[in-house]
């Protein structure tokens, strides 16, 4: 395998939170998964420039199994808050480590674990002194950055080709192995999130062709009900686009007013979702500008044709119906 497809990258430890963590008498909350199901041995590189403070871990710290440690962003603001992190001592299951570095927020990953919320060690340092291996030096899963996204597919056969020759695979052997490319997996995901959008966008088109419907029907009974009042203003003056205007501001009323209690509940629902799921969930300004501008136009297109008809009335015959 070439270096020229790959970047370096330093091999840690990663420790979710299921560990205790401690600085002074603070633990930040316990999330992740347990202790015995962590996957606690990889070998992970974090680009150049995701580091937000001091240095990365070196070689030499995992060749002597020191005991210094990285934190994630949100480790960090639980356990030191807006206090500098470097150079302090925290506990991990009770044993001293300094702080070298704190890295930069990352956000959720592909399957949805926040990846803020770790520490990170040498993996001999985890291997000697954390969870002990049965098989040292050896590792779950590793993670490999490409130089850019151009080399995903090259990279992906010389890792392919590295891993045969190492684990000494014949030609003919299936892998032992699995080599995971993390763009076709986003590729993947982008795709359902496009089949999902189209899904519910057809369920929201059904959604609007019914209350459509619905608002028709309302507004027909109306002008039924209101023909000798429709008679009345026609005779002292109004003209047909002002019966028009009327009902069509009718209808257009009734369907905001239905969007805005739509409106409420969806952001009701949304809060109810980010607190019991811990999600982050954003309504935005464009977003209720949207509703209410989609209301409007189903108002006005459902509403068009009771008001047509109300205007197209003849104030004789309006005035005679009973």
């Amino acid at each position: 395998m070439t270096r020229m497809r790959l970047r370096n990258y330093h091999p840690l430890a990663q420790l979710h939170l299921s560990h205790p963590v401690r600085y002074s008498s603070i633990t930040p909350p316990r999330t992740g998964v347990p202790l015995s199901q962590a996957p606690h041995r990889i070998i992970l590189r974090w680009a150049a420039g995701k580091w937000n403070q001091a240095q990365r871990l070196q070689e030499s710290d995992l060749r002597s199994a020191a005991r210094v440690v990285v934190l994630g962003s949100i480790t960090a603001r639980n356990l030191f808050n807006d206090e500098d992190p470097i150079g302090k001592t925290i506990r991990i299951t009770n044993r001293p480590f300094l702080v070298t570095g704190v890295l930069m927020a990352k956000g959720q990953s592909l399957t949805g674990r926040d990846q803020d919320d770790n520490v990170f060690i040498p993996i001999t340092t985890s291997e000697r002194q954390i969870t002990g291996n049965q098989f040292p030096g050896s590792i779950r899963y590793m993670l490999v950055q490409g130089k850019s996204a151009n080399d995903m597919d090259i990279a992906e056969i010389e890792i392919t080709q590295l891993l045969r020759q190492r684990h000494r695979i014949a030609k003919d052997k299936e892998n032992d192995f699995t080599v995971r490319n993390l763009t076709a997996i986003a590729d993947v995901a982008t795709g359902a999130a496009k089949v999902m959008s189209m899904v519910l966008g057809a369920i929201a088109s059904v959604s609007l062709l019914v209350g459509g419907i619905g608002i028709m029907n309302i507004m027909l009974v109306s002008v039924t009900e209101r023909t000798r009042e429709i008679g009345i203003r026609m005779a002292i003056g109004a003209n047909q686009r002002a019966i028009l205007t009327q009902f069509l501001l009718e209808a257009m009323m009734i369907c905001i007013m239905g969007g805005l209690i739509g409106l409420l509940l969806g952001i009701g629902g949304a809060w109810i979702v980010s607190q019991v799921a811990d999600m982050l969930i954003v309504v935005t300004l464009g977003m209720i500008g949207l509703a209410f501008l989609f209301s409007s136009a189903v108002g006005i297109f459902f509403g068009f044709y009771p008001a047509r008809k109300a205007a197209s009335l003849k104030p004789v015959d309006a005035l005679r119906y009973e």
